[in-house]
């Protein structure tokens, strides 16, 4: 009688075949994900060290390239020379605070001379009666009354002051300051069909100011600026004809390179 023996199907232990080659599959994978992340960084260092990392390893020595060696590595140092030239872009010098404040310094100097030239034109020239000049923390301002300038409740500038405005010209264009024009009146209204106020009337005459100064010589326009200020900064009290004068006014401000700052 025979003995029916249980036979026991051998059972392979471990992992299966194919999990072997899935798991290398995703490891290059991820290999290849973290050189992306890596060369999406604008870091030359870093790449670098990540590139030696790999050509150490030799991973993908067993895989065939599409691309041509010669090509790949021609295409790697066209990627480490474009980021060392960024780099050495962004390591370039900048100004330091010291020649910064020594450029500051010279420029104060320099605007002390033109406040002098100035001064000593209007001597020259017999203009102290209706210009004057001074020197503030913003810069050289120099006041400029309306009966030299315009004829009342006008914005067009009058042929005597052509040669002082000419003169000014002269000293800034020496110089990168920037040009504040501001329009100043009495407190007395105005209204007609071309300044319906004092408001107006001030601005015009700042702008008409610089357009005279700009069509005559060759500056940046962004150098100027027009201020109006109307009535409303009036230098004496708006009791008198004579302080009336006084009130009716144009300041133009050559200002400190740092008065912005």
């Amino acid at each position: 009688m025979r003995r029916n023996r249980e036979r026991r199907k051998s059972v392979d232990k471990g992992a299966p075949k194919w999990m072997v080659t899935y798991s290398d599959m995703v490891t290059l994978i991820l290999v290849f994900f973290i050189l992306l992340f890596t060369m999406s960084q604008i870091d030359a260092e870093k790449f670098k060290k990540v590139a030696e990392a790999l050509r150490a390893e030799n991973i993908f020595d067993s895989m065939p390239s599409i691309v041509e060696k010669e090509n790949a590595m021609n295409e790697v140092k066209g990627l480490n020379d474009e980021m060392e030239e960024k780099n050495d872009v962004t390591d370039q010098p900048k100004e330091t605070p010291e020649v910064h404040n020594a450029e500051i310094t010279e420029n104060k100097d320099t605007l002390d001379e033109l406040l002098a030239e100035v001064e000593r034109f209007l001597n020259e020239n017999n203009l102290n009666d209706v210009i004057s000049a001074s020197r503030t923390d913003q810069g050289v301002v120099l006041v400029l009354q309306e009966n030299v300038l315009f004829e009342t409740g006008e914005a067009d500038v009058l042929e005597p002051a052509k040669p002082f405005l000419d003169k000014v010209s002269t000293l800034i264009s020496n110089i990168p300051n920037e040009v504040r024009v501001e329009g100043h009146t009495d407190d007395r209204p105005i209204s007609n069909y071309r300044y319906p106020s004092n408001w107006e009337l001030s601005v015009a005459r700042a702008s008409s100011v610089i357009r005279y100064i700009l069509a005559n010589n060759n500056f940046d326009s962004s150098r100027f600026i027009a201020a109006g200020f109307g009535d409303t900064r009036p230098v004496v009290p708006n009791n008198s004809p004579e302080n009336w004068s006084k009130n009716r006014r144009v300041e133009m401000v050559i200002l400190e390179l740092d008065a912005k700052e």
